[in-house]
């Protein structure tokens, strides 16, 4: 009995060891990063003080693709099940800082830059259309070797989370949608959207402090390095980028998801409303949403304990039911 379960032991650690050796590929930084043109610059600079605020240990994986270089940070148990995070617009990976921690306590966090945004990731192809993004991640799901995953999206990863589950539902275990935005509805016209109009007409920094005002509940408790390497992708503008093609889902669509989905939003969300949360339950199978008090389309920010509590609570009570 000692025998064998010494041989469990050795096994297990063999399994794990390769499983590193296996990224270990990914872990060499590109010329971009290690010698970046002077555009990029200041953004990586900006972006590696963010990262520092991700309390925990990570690795940062640089994965080649057919569109170029997809950027992973990667932390948690390497025994944890694997939980992808895909961020909001111009957002980055850096996001998830006050969330990061909570997660990859019992689970495997892969947070993916989208490479058609302000991040690490680098493209060296143009994308023609939105398939081309769901190609992408699929690429790097296989060189990840991920059998299966949860899968975690906050307003335009949201909505590019279901896009990928309604190409290719098989793998993903359960899907965690935070604000998703033109996923069940079309943004509605309201009093921040038009101030974020109005703002277009101020001075670069003013637009995008006052645009996190309408966004954030409390914008005041974003931490300040977050907020440099935001304020630096904001000028990189990529807002239009296929936004007109992200339109939402049909409920036909949404009655075809058969994993657990939970959506969460924020009660001053000027993204959702009552109405997401409503078709989220009515025409998704096991769907099930929430509203957080006290939380704008920023909530995993804004509240973030409570998101991160409900996120965990979640995930464990779908694995505990295979």
């Amino acid at each position: 009995m000692k025998y064998l379960k010494i041989v469990g032991l050795l096994a297990v650690l063999i399994f794990f060891t390769s499983c590193e050796k296996e990224y270990m590929k990914y872990t060499k930084e590109p010329e971009y990063i290690t010698n970046p043109q002077p555009e990029f610059k200041s953004f990586f600079e900006a972006y590696d003080r963010a990262l520092s605020l991700w309390g925990i240990d990570y690795d940062e994986l640089y994965i080649p693709t057919s569109y170029g270089t997809a950027h992973v940070i990667v932390s948690g148990p390497r025994n944890g099940e694997p939980l992808i995070l895909l961020h909001g617009m111009n957002a980055s990976s850096t996001m998830w800082y006050p969330n990061a921690k909570a997660l990859a306590d019992d689970y495997r966090i892969f947070a993916i830059d989208l490479i058609i945004e302000p991040g690490k990731s680098f493209k060296t192809v143009e994308f023609d259309e939105l398939q081309d993004i769901t190609a992408w991640y699929e690429e790097i799901f296989k060189a990840l070797k991920l059998e299966s995953y949860h899968l975690v999206g906050a307003s335009r990863g949201g909505w590019i989370a279901v896009n990928l589950a309604l190409h290719n539902q098989e793998k993903i275990k359960s899907m965690v949608l935070l604000s998703p935005a033109q996923t069940f509805i079309w943004i509605r016209p309201s009093m921040n959207l038009l101030k974020n109009i109005v703002n277009l007409l101020s001075s670069p920094q003013k637009q995008v402090s006052r645009s996190l005002e309408t966004l954030s509940s409390n914008p005041g408790n974003i931490e300040k390095k977050y907020l440099e390497q935001y304020y630096i992708a904001a000028k990189k503008d990529s807002i239009n980028t296929f936004m007109m093609d992200m339109m939402p889902f049909s409920n036909k669509e949404m009655q075809t998801l058969r994993m657990p989905v939970l959506v969460l939003i924020g009660d001053d969300d000027m993204i959702n409303n009552e109405k997401s949360i409503r078709l989220a339950k009515e025409e998704i199978p096991r769907g099930e949403g929430y509203i957080i008090p006290n939380a704008g389309h920023f909530l995993s920010i804004d509240q973030a304990e409570t998101v991160n509590k409900r996120i965990v609570k979640f995930l464990k009570g779908v694995d505990d039911t295979k």
